[in-house]
């Protein structure tokens, strides 16, 4: 398999690598890259989305100039945890659930009124990213977190799934084996999104954390 030479697979970190396998989703955080398709900044806006790979029959190369800029995702999860939301054009179902979800768990006197999708990205972005690109975390309780959350464990990404722990790869998931001494871990899925999971709404994960594949 040939190597990528474009730095655009998203890791639950949320940032840039180079490597081949392109997962199951495409998204964007706007214009990332220059007319040599080289990464210059990690975001151009607050609006990180996240896209299906085929839409509508439409057809573009990737890092073309002024566009914005094709990133791509393991899964839902993995794209969550970096701090993207489903886009509200090609997957206006999920984003419509996604909508739902986040407003009940975050804004629940407002989630039967009409709040700018704007609101959500700039609360989005306020728990996600730091200055120079670095993602946020903060500390909670592994005990008390919702399947679909991913977390730092011993330096990689770890996902919380149907009670058990997944590590991350850009390949896919595979099992680990935690002490029971270690309750509180650092989270990467933004705090809100993890209140969205606790009220019911699943990510869609890669099938190698499916224990009954």
């Amino acid at each position: 398999m040939p190597r990528s030479t474009l730095q655009n697979r998203v890791d639950p970190f949320g940032q840039l690598h180079a490597v081949p396998f392109r997962g199951s989703l495409m998204g964007n955080r706007g214009i990332l890259h220059d007319n040599d398709q080289k990464i210059r900044r990690q975001w151009a806006r607050k609006a990180w989305v996240t896209c299906v790979l085929s839409y509508d029959n439409v057809q573009r190369p990737v890092f073309s100039p002024n566009n914005y800029s094709e990133l791509f995702f393991l899964d839902e999860a993995t794209s969550l945890a970096a701090g993207h939301r489903p886009c509200n054009t090609c997957q206006r179902g999920r984003y419509m659930e996604f909508r739902q979800a986040w407003l009940g768990a975050n804004m629940p006197d407002r989630a039967g009124t009409h709040v700018p999708v704007g609101e959500i990205d700039a609360a989005m972005h306020a728990e996600r990213a730091l200055r120079g690109g670095g993602k946020q975390t903060y500390r909670a309780s592994l005990a008390e977190l919702p399947d679909g959350t991913m977390f730092v464990h011993e330096g990689s990404a770890c996902l919380l799934w149907r009670g058990k722990v997944w590590r991350w790869s850009f390949e896919g998931y595979s099992p680990v084996v935690m002490s029971g001494g270690e309750t509180f871990v650092a989270v990467l899925t933004p705090a809100s999104v993890v209140r969205m999971f606790a009220t019911g709404f699943l990510p869609r994960v890669h099938p190698s954390a499916d224990p009954m594949e």
